[in-house]
């Protein structure tokens, strides 16, 4: 029998990200090849002729599992019935502009948003915050949602995780698919903690961790981590726009290990809710190794922290909570 569609919102949709998003959607990228979609495109109103032209793409593209396309500017309207909430809108960091100012554009954004999903979406609606800064602005989404399960907000992460393990497959020259288990901690920003620790490789030989095959601590420790942190600066010094093709991809693979599960074995990481596990403080959206089953995830847990980890993991942590006391200035 036929699956419903399964309604899926991509705000900032006529954005570059949300340009690159929508196909892979439509495709099947996101929730498999037999789950038919319909898309909510929102944006702003000055983006409103431009965000119709990417609705006409999507009927020319003819595309077998997309079921039905809004293109909107309202934001009731976009948000009403979907199931999964993709929040890639968001007000940029301009030239001059204080953290301050930015913080203070994205809560009323998110406040905004936050409050039309917690009326108008589809029980159990899972929400992906991509827009920076991802981590806060997901904080403030649950705090005006407050009937959306805490552990139904996430935030993405899962595009420096994969250029972590892009970093090691390079490094190795081995195919991305025979690493698994790197771990993004903390913040999407560059305090975040690429570890790969616990990571391994397969080989002919079974499983390597990543740390005896690379056997270059200094590496690991130095020029590997500050690469994955400025990986997002690289790129619009090189393309002179953020990343877009890339973070469509990663906000593809957040949603569908989300929703269809992880590999057995394998973790992700995500931007959850923080229940304090790894003395990360309770209340944060942190990024922590999980798995998922069933459509629900779940951190890993006792998992051994060292003394350059555990400066790492606080470091984050302290980011994130010095945002969020700012995120909550603004509010009041």
């Amino acid at each position: 029998m036929a699956k419903d569609p399964v309604r899926v919102l991509v705000t900032g949709a006529a954005g570059q990200i949300g340009y690159a998003l929508v196909p892979l959607i439509a495709r099947g990228a996101m929730l498999g090849p037999d789950q038919p979609v319909i898309l909510h495109m929102l944006d702003i109103v000055p983006a409103a002729e431009s965000l119709n032209g990417v609705k006409m793409e999507l009927v020319d593209a003819a595309f077998p599992l997309l079921k039905g396309v809004l293109a909107t500017t309202d934001v009731v309207e976009a948000c009403t019935g979907v199931n999964i909430a993709v929040m890639v809108g968001g007000f940029p960091r301009k030239e001059g502009m204080e953290r301050k100012d930015v913080m203070s554009k994205n809560v009323s954004i998110y406040k905004s948003q936050a409050s039309a999903l917690e009326k108008h979406a589809a029980t159990n609606c899972k929400v992906l915050v991509v827009a920076n800064p991802a981590n806060t602005n997901a904080l403030i989404l649950k705090e005006f949602a407050p009937s959306i399960p805490e552990k139904n907000i996430t935030c993405l992460t899962r595009l420096d995780h994969n250029r972590a393990l892009g970093q090691i497959s390079e490094r190795l020259n081995i195919h991305v698919s025979n690493l698994r288990n790197a771990i993004i901690w903390g913040n999407h920003s560059s305090t975040q903690y690429p570890d790969v620790s616990h990571a391994t490789v397969t080989t002919q030989d079974g499983e390597k961790p990543v740390h005896e095959l690379v056997a270059d601590e200094g590496w690991l420790r130095g020029d590997f981590i500050t690469t994955v942190q400025q990986r997002g600066a690289a790129i619009i010094k090189a393309r002179k726009f953020s990343s877009a093709l890339s973070a469509a991809s990663s906000a593809c693979d957040h949603i569908r290990d989300w929703v269809l599960g992880t590999p057995q074995g394998t973790w992700v990481s995500m931007g959850v809710y923080s229940d304090g596990s790894y003395d990360v403080p309770a209340g944060l959206i942190y990024s922590f190794p999980v798995t998922c089953v069933n459509g629900e995830w779940c951190i890993v847990q006792g998992l051994q922290i060292d003394e350059f980890s555990r400066k790492k993991l606080d470091a984050t942590a302290e980011e994130l909570t010095e945002e969020k006391a700012l995120a909550y200035s603004c509010l009041a």
